[in-house]
């Protein structure tokens, strides 16, 4: 079977489809608030306390996945996975419409930003576990690993869109970037309803057990499957560390001095390099020796991030941010092949939640700790330190979790 043979089934193209524009506008959102959140802080106070007021962003989105993950995931293993993904695309346009109005008054301080990411961080905690779930259901399991592989590609295509829009769109009019933001959603939330109209068994297996009693469940597999265990594990503190999203306003104003639009491109090449690994493994998926990939794969992210923080020229800086890509869409398809086949469909919501918060703890709560680390340490020693802790964060799993270190083929529970 081709590579893109799974579009030929209808409910995966819809989901894709939405999926695609709804990661776009996350990406073009995300970029516009960042630099948006900066300007307005420039004109109070210094590099450093603007850096950790724009993660504070991503602490004000990583705050409802660390109350609500728990229940998100019982919730998805229990109800319609269908229908959360489509009410929640109605919430992130609700919020992008809010940013928008918000982007026309003239905004004395930023505790609205905040609060409207905070709502935005409640839809990603119950979209992200039920988009993952109900993957599974529309592809035949064989071609399973290819709807994997095409469903990253399909996030790191808007992360390659989404900041290079975004970025030319904020330098415009953070109105414009908003209310595109908004349109990107919407088309979202078409594709949301046309999955409701198709047949599809997008409902877990009934079950009259106790809401405390499923989360209780979903920690206990995730705490046996100790392969999965140290495959998101490992994801959340190395990206947690190494991440330098929220400084990259920073370098591209500061350092390289390249400008919103500059800042873009920066965004973008983590998802052209990213993209173009995750296309090759759609083509050819990861035959033999998943475990040690992962761990390559991030030891490879954490010496990119170390040379892009030292670097002050644009071009080196655009490749290593396109190598840091590479190396995390390695870790991104095992981890995703792992929860999507060796955890079971009535545990998936759980596990996927769970999976969701670290996802988020990574990315979000990863932009709060660089903007602690740019408090404390300034910009470039922030990001090196980031680096240097993915290195020892591989060093110190593969010793922990012997089982990811020696995982083979992603086939089986067994693996």
């Amino acid at each position: 079977m081709s590579f893109h043979a799974v579009f030929r089934y209808r409910p995966f193209a819809t989901m894709w489809t939405g999926r695609l524009f709804s990661n776009t506008a996350t990406q073009v959102q995300s970029v516009t608030i960042g630099w948006w959140v900066y300007t307005l802080a420039r004109h109070s106070y210094d590099e450093r306390i603007s850096t950790f007021l724009v993660g504070m962003i991503g602490l004000a989105q990583f705050l409802p996945m660390f109350l609500l993950a728990l229940v998100a995931g019982a919730v998805v293993d229990r109800y319609d996975r269908r229908l959360i993904l489509f009410g929640c695309y109605v919430l992130q346009a609700a919020c992008a419409l809010i940013f928008t109005l918000l982007s026309l008054s003239a905004l004395q301080s930023l505790i609205p930003i905040f609060i409207v990411a905070c709502l935005f961080g409640v839809s990603r905690t119950f979209g992200m576990p039920a988009g993952a779930s109900l993957l599974s259901a529309l592809v035949p399991r064989e071609v399973l690993p290819k709807a994997v592989a095409w469903n990253t590609l399909c996030v790191q295509g808007g992360t390659i869109l989404g900041p290079l829009l975004g970025g030319w769109l904020a330098s415009v009019s953070v109105t414009a970037a908003c209310a595109v933001a908004s349109g990107g959603y919407a088309v979202a939330c078409l594709t949301g309803a046309l999955l409701l109209r198709m047949d599809i068994n997008a409902k877990p297996p009934r079950t009259d057990v106790p809401r405390l009693t499923m989360i209780r469940e979903g920690l206990a597999h995730l705490w046996d499957s100790k392969i999965v265990l140290g495959a998101i594990s490992l994801d959340l503190f190395a990206v947690l560390l190494g991440g330098v999203t929220s400084l990259l306003p920073v370098y591209a104003r500061d350092i390289l001095h390249s400008g919103s639009q500059g800042f873009g491109e920066l965004r973008a090449a983590f998802a052209v390099g990213a993209g173009l690994m995750t296309l090759a493994l759609a083509m050819r998926p990861i035959a033999r020796h998943a475990g040690m990939w992962m761990l390559g794969g991030v030891a490879l992210y954490g010496v990119a991030t170390m040379v892009f923080a030292l670097s002050q020229n644009m071009a080196l800086s655009l490749a290593m941010l396109a190598i840091a890509g590479v190396a995390d869409s390695i870790s991104v398809f095992v981890r995703q092949n792992l929860v999507q086949i060796v955890v079971p469909d009535h545990m998936r919501g759980r596990v996927s939640a769970v999976s969701g918060l670290f996802i988020s703890a990574s990315n979000e709560l990863g932009e709060f700790e660089s903007g602690v680390a740019a408090r404390l340490l300034g910009v470039v020693g922030a990001a090196v330190f980031g680096g240097a802790g993915s290195i020892a964060v591989t060093m110190i799993w593969a010793r922990i979790f012997p089982a990811l270190r020696r995982a083979d083929h992603i086939k089986s529970p067994d693996l």
